[in-house]
């Protein structure tokens, strides 16, 4: 190898690379449109993904709640059959007000007109 062609002076072609790739996709515009369309179409379904788990945790958290408030509801409707029953009526009312049920010799009849 020689000096001289060590030593080559540097061509006159100075490409611009923006100005290839602009004349490319301005060639290619289908393809372009493509590769946007289905960039566009992942971002969706990534999105619609993350979106609907998140609604399926605020749906999970709903159904415990609501869970949390049927148990609570069955346990207030027993409480209420519980101190509505009749012989626990009767002890309280013997034993906090002193009332007892009349015998048939003191009941007393009242009549209207």
């Amino acid at each position: 190898m020689t000096n001289s062609q060590s030593q080559r002076a540097p061509t006159s072609t100075n490409f611009s690379l923006v100005l290839i790739l602009v004349s490319d996709l301005a060639r290619n515009k289908l393809r372009v449109l493509l590769y946007l369309m289905v960039v566009t179409t992942a971002i969706s379904v990534v999105l619609a993904s993350h979106l609907n788990r998140q609604q399926n945790i605020v749906m999970e958290s709903l159904m415990q709640q609501k869970d949390d408030l049927d148990v609570e509801w069955r346990n207030l409707v027993l409480e209420q059959r519980a101190l509505t029953e009749h012989n626990r009526i009767e002890n309280e009312v013997e034993k906090k007000l002193d009332m007892y049920r009349p015998s048939a010799e003191e009941e007393v009849v009242v009549k209207l007109k």
